[in-house]
């Protein structure tokens, strides 16, 4: 090799390797990172998704991975992502399309779930099958199977009839017996441990044990490695919320064996619910949420997995020998496939794409795909309450993300528009959201912002297309804007900032409903979303 480009060579090895070393070593202000996900060198930063993916299980099935995430009154409910290397990661599915079956209050009709439906569950693969578990606070645990993740899901079938339980995983032993092991929060949040039926839709009476009980202890999964049970499960200390594990050579415990496998770490708003997972390459990693929620919700992080003296200790191990965040590291794998979240949409499939949930289950012959070819149309009807878009059906949403950059673009027709109809586009929050859109009124069309029931008048439409768009960055504050002819767009209103409620970060939305009639529509040509990498 040539001196010139030798020098050249280490000159770029050591620049590139103090970079990493200070992105890896150096935390950052919580929120305030510019790089994330795949840096494309075979390394990546923390967070590698910053949208609000809570409550997080994840498996790998050959060279597959595929986690999951709750999706509270949203639906289609319990969303489904697929990655080749646990950092690029793709929406493929929703396990349950028809939330009402968990129940009628998750209708557009009723909306009674804000900060409830489908709390966290977990997905496993067992006899050439998936199974996904989740539970809901109020209704108790259910289950469904496919064969492929893509679906399709099973009907959902409801495994334990109980209000006050949250955190449920199944578990299949080596001789194919089932279990299930969940929390009953209403009974001071002591863990059981169920056996089930061979077709994992029932629970077998009597088989109900307590195996652990500590302040706010959820987050369950169970694992079985080199012949120890473990059970993984997070608890509230003083310190904050960290995640535990305790071991037994028995399923049924005594679990007399327990550890510490992170600190609470407040100031990265607490990583702790997730799934443990082991590569192809043997190496063990920890897919996790961060447990404190703000606009941007509950994030998705990527830890490596270090086992001493037998217990898997998540993240960098400290002195103490628990674990502590980490913010960038080596990919599990590097397969050379990129994946991202879908987010924009030009409406001209058959189906709505997998990045869309709609605001509670929605009233299917109120929209369409078909009636107007390349173009989404919405039927407006009357909301549960008068303008609150919190009790107005058929509100499609999708997750926003905590970049640098972020830019959305809707273009509507509102050639169909009806006196008392309102639509356009939200940032979408309980309690809290704000909208800029259109208003009829006396059969006038007029530009209308709403942030938190604040209501400002704009100017007078004169045409039926009007494109809206929102801006945001970092700190989460967005900015409206209206375009008359799709070049030249002109802000309106204040920066808003958008909220954490219920749960949940803030989401995107197109809203459309009439507070007069069920009348008018509007047609939505496309919805363009790009953030900054």
């Amino acid at each position: 090799m040539h001196r010139p480009i030798l020098i050249y060579f280490i000159v770029f090895i050591l620049i590139n390797t103090h970079s990493f070393a200070q992105t890896n070593n150096q935390a950052p202000i919580w929120g305030q990172w510019e790089n994330w996900g795949d840096s494309r060198n075979g390394t990546y930063n923390n967070p590698i998704l910053p949208a609000d993916y809570s409550d997080l299980d994840c498996i790998r099935v050959g060279s597959d991975y595929y986690a999951v995430s709750s999706t509270f009154q949203y639906s289609p409910g319990f969303v489904i992502l697929h990655s080749k290397d646990m950092v690029n990661w793709e929406i493929i599915s929703h396990a349950v399309n028809d939330i009402t079956s968990i129940s009628p209050e998750m209708n557009w009709d009723k909306m009674n779930r804000y900060g409830k439906g489908i709390w966290a569950g977990a997905i496993r693969y067992h006899d050439k099958k998936f199974w996904i578990y989740f539970g809901t606070p109020d209704e108790g645990y259910f289950m469904t199977t496919a064969e492929k993740p893509e679906g399709p899901w099973q009907p959902l079938h409801q495994v334990l009839a109980k209000k006050g339980w949250d955190d449920c995983s199944p578990f299949w032993d080596d001789d194919g017996q089932g279990y299930l092991i969940g929390t009953n929060f209403s009974d001071g949040y002591k863990i059981h441990l169920f056996k089930m039926t061979a077709d994992g839709k029932e629970l077998i009476e009597g088989s109900d044990k307590v195996i652990h009980q500590s302040e706010g202890s959820e987050a369950n999964k169970l694992y079985k490695i080199n012949g120890i049970y473990y059970h993984f499960f997070s608890e509230v200390k003083p310190e904050g919320r960290t995640i535990m594990m305790e071991r037994s050579k028995n399923i049924y415990g005594p679990y007399t064996e327990e550890k510490q496998l992170s600190h609470a770490e407040k100031q990265f708003n607490e990583p702790n619910q997730g799934g443990l997972v082991q590569t192809q390459n043997r190496d063990w990693y920890f897919l996790t949420h961060h447990g404190t929620g703000d606009w941007s919700g509950r994030i998705m992080s990527l830890l490596p997995v270090n086992w001493v003296d037998g217990w898997p200790i998540i993240g960098k191990v400290g002195e103490d020998k628990i674990g502590t965040m980490v913010w960038s590291g080596k990919k599990p794998v590097n397969p050379g496939v990129v994946y991202a979240p879908q987010t924009s949409d030009e409406f001209n499939q058959s189906n709505l794409p997998p990045q869309w949930e709609w605001n509670y289950h929605p009233r299917v012959e109120k929209w369409s795909l078909k009636e107007r070819a390349g173009w989404l149309r919405l039927h407006a009807f009357k909301p549960i309450e008068t303008n609150n878009l919190l009790k107005a059906g058929n509100t499609l949403t999708q997750r926003t993300y905590r970049t640098k950059a972020n830019e959305v673009i809707l273009k509507l027709d509102f050639s169909g528009i009806n006196n008392g109809q309102k639509a356009g586009l939200s940032h979408f929050g309980a309690p809290a959201y704000a909208t800029l859109g259109i208003a009829c009124e006396d059969k006038i069309s007029y530009l209308e912002l709403n942030v938190k029931g604040k209501i400002t008048k704009g100017l007078v439409l004169k045409g039926n297309k009007i494109w809206l768009k929102s801006t945001w960055g970092l700190d989460g504050k967005s900015q409206f804007y209206y375009s008359i002819n799709g070049k030249k767009y002109m802000p309106f209103g204040k920066p808003y900032q958008m909220e954490w409620g219920s749960y949940r970060g803030d989401r995107i939305a197109i809203y459309n409903y009439n507070n007069l009639a069920d009348d008018g529509y509007i047609d939505v040509d496309y919805f363009h979303y790009t953030y900054s990498k």
